[in-house]
């Protein structure tokens, strides 16, 4: 089970909520904590987590979660709710960048992904899930590259698949459709010449035996 897994089964079911997605994260800027909540100091890793709850009506929150170095266990830390995110920023929309801020009513914080394409896969579930969750007060999206937007969004590219498939498919059922129907043609003008040589021969013989 790799880590993502675990911290939905761990952290985020047994409270009746879905992970949506997950993305592994480091400060830009690192914080001085000389000791951590273990009671000592020590390395950890931080994902930055999006959840659903699975009871209606859905509210969508955003979760940071850390993992201790010597444990296999996950902590949930700070939460906030999704309509507390006031802006996402992805730094740099020419360009695919691991680095992101996130800015909330009573937060701030400036993240580096472990990779480019992590963080344009959760940002691009994030802004479909603010899209969908909520109403009014949208986070603002900027220094985003217009994949995350829509266009070629995950999401979107599953559906075009999922119809060009279809299309395929259906152009194949089409395709072999004509053979057949070109097959049955074919058959159907060998018949009609062979029953025309039958009717022929027959007054041919009837005419020899006279």
């Amino acid at each position: 089970m790799n880590a993502k897994s675990a911290i939905s089964k761990e952290i985020f079911a047994p409270h009746d909520e879905r992970m949506l997605g997950a993305v592994q994260v480091k400060r830009r800027t690192k914080k001085k904590i000389p000791f951590l909540a273990t009671g000592g100091q020590g390395e950890y890793l931080t994902y930055i987590c999006l959840s659903v709850t699975n009871k209606k009506p859905a509210q969508a929150s955003i979760t940071k979660v850390k993992q201790f170095e010597g444990s296999t266990s996950f902590v949930r830390r700070t939460q906030w709710m999704l309509e507390q995110l006031r802006q996402v920023n992805g730094i740099d929309p020419n360009r695919d960048s691991p680095e992101f801020d996130l800015l909330f009513e009573n937060a701030f914080d400036q993240w580096v992904a472990s990779t480019a394409s992590e963080k344009c896969t959760f940002f691009q579930v994030l802004h479909h899930t603010c899209q969908r969750y909520l109403t009014d007060k949208k986070p603002e999206f900027i220094n985003c590259q217009s994949k995350i937007m829509g266009g070629n969004s995950i999401l979107h590219s599953a559906a075009d698949s999922v119809t060009s498939a279809v299309q395929k498919a259906s152009q194949a059922l089409n395709e072999r459709g004509e053979r057949l129907g070109r097959a049955e043609e074919k058959t159907e003008e060998l018949k009609n010449s062979a029953q025309q040589f039958a009717e022929t021969a027959h007054k041919v013989r009837f005419w020899w035996d006279e």
